[in-house]
């Protein structure tokens, strides 16, 4: 489970971070910044929206804005200085 190589640094440090906070079953890091250029938030050099898709045992019984708020907490430092928008997708395994 490591970053795609198309990810840069914020988005391999947004895996990696999950990946030591959670231990996720599936994970996937998308970095959607380039459908957002020229949008408030936005930077020119990239990597300032991405979209998370995480399954980890960590969620199970845990309503989804639990889980919203444990990725978040997860990744405060690059929600704070770095990332603008952050989408998620979380679940236990099934």
């Amino acid at each position: 489970m490591t970053p795609g190589p198309e990810l840069g640094p914020v988005g391999q440090k947004i895996s990696a971070k999950l990946v030591q906070a959670f231990a996720p079953a599936a994970l996937e890091v998308v970095d959607e910044s380039h459908r957002h250029a020229g949008h408030a938030g936005a930077r020119p050099d990239g990597e300032s929206h991405f979209r998370v898709k995480i399954v980890a045992e960590a969620f199970r019984g845990k309503s989804r804005v639990e889980q919203h708020r444990m990725v978040n907490a997860a990744l405060a430092e690059e929600l704070k200085e770095r990332v603008h928008a952050l989408a998620i997708q979380s679940s236990p395994p099934s």
